[in-house]
């Protein structure tokens, strides 16, 4: 584990969403939701920037085991809402277990054209069309490195939108050496729609030699106890879901995250803008992805599940379906602290209840 996260150090508490009061984010989301989701997201992350400052730790009162590591709780935040490690300490205060950072490239860049974030409050969804906006490897591990956050960092990488697809294997192996000693885990992002041809390396064709480059980087960094997770895309067809499965099984890769945005736009009837959606809408299909790999992996494979969660029954689902640790991001956005507190709560009575 990273040194941010060494033994013999506290973590937080189930219980530390208190330090951040639930009951301001419903005052404040109208004005926030006036102002171009964008600008908004970047106040949020402000404003969670300066709460790390008075950053407070805890015994952690509902701890689990995953991939060699303990965590706090089940609940993490996914990649996505932090891409560039700038808040982490602040976010760490409203309870969660882990904290998934980036999607980070190894070299910054600026990501698409304005507009590139909407949202779409009738069905409690966002779509983004980002395109991996971030600082690059270097700066955010110098962020890193200063972190107080006692929990777990996963950090997100993908290759950067210049790089041809007979190069990415370059660019991943790149961000890996960078990132890979201030991360608790890394999640391999061969899965958004927002980088051209970036889901092409879904394919075993290029996905069997990118996950043995990193495999063989992982041994030149010493790191043989830094798990690696592939993050996977909700649109997959089922033969090529158990493609991906059936491969993952014969590497020593740790674990699979279920899943990303997805293209598909089923069931609404609302007019919905190019890009990604994640959110209430991608409830069902994340499900169904956890639940089959969970068939096709067997019981002791790490799946972290993602898609959906705007309640604690959400939450629930999902890890009732297969996954061992649950992650929210849209959500967040609409909810506010108080979809922590409550998600917190379901998969702790789920546990309860199930013994």
């Amino acid at each position: 584990m990273a040194g941010a996260a060494a033994k013999g150090k506290s973590r937080p508490a189930e219980g530390r969403v208190r330090h951040l009061p639930t009951v301001w984010y419903p005052l404040l989301r109208p004005a926030l939701f006036a102002l171009d989701p964008e600008r908004a997201h970047r106040i949020a992350l402000e404003a969670f920037r300066l709460a790390g400052r008075g950053y407070r730790t805890g015994a952690a009162t509902a701890p689990v085991e995953c991939m060699g590591l303990h965590f706090p709780n089940r609940l993490g935040l996914a990649a996505g809402f932090d891409k560039n490690a700038t808040a982490v300490d602040g976010l760490g205060r409203l309870g969660f277990g882990f904290i998934e950072v980036g999607t980070v490239t190894p070299r910054p860049q600026a990501g698409q054209p304005r507009p590139r974030l909407f949202r779409l409050p009738a069905t409690g969804a966002l779509v983004n069309r980002l395109g991996f906006p971030n600082d690059g490897a270097e700066a955010v591990a110098a962020r890193l490195r200063h972190r107080r956050y006692r929990g777990i960092v996963g950090i997100n990488i993908g290759k950067n939108a210049a790089t041809p697809l007979e190069r990415a294997v370059d660019d991943y192996v790149l961000a890996l050496r960078l990132l890979g000693g201030v991360a608790d885990y890394v999640a391999i992002n061969v899965s958004s729609p927002n980088t051209p041809a970036l889901r092409e390396l879904q394919a075993r064709a290029h996905l069997e030699p990118l996950l043995s480059a990193l495999l063989a980087e992982r041994l030149r960094l010493g790191r043989r106890h830094l798990p690696l997770l592939l993050k996977i895309s909700p649109d997959l067809t089922a033969p090529e879901l158990a493609e991906i499965a059936a491969l993952v099984r014969t590497l020593p890769l740790e674990g699979v995250i279920a899943t990303n945005t997805t293209l598909g736009r089923a069931g609404l009837d609302v007019a919905v803008p190019a890009g990604g959606l994640s959110g209430r809408p991608l409830k069902a299909l994340a499900r169904g992805v956890v639940s089959a790999l969970r068939s096709l992996l067997g019981p002791d494979f790490t799946i972290i599940g993602v898609g959906g969660v705007d309640s604690g029954a959400a939450a629930l689902d999902l890890r009732r379906a297969g996954a061992d640790l649950v992650a929210l991001y849209t959500g967040l956005v609409y909810r506010g602290p108080a979809l922590v507190r409550d998600a917190l709560r379901a998969l702790g009575d789920g546990e309860r209840a199930s013994e």
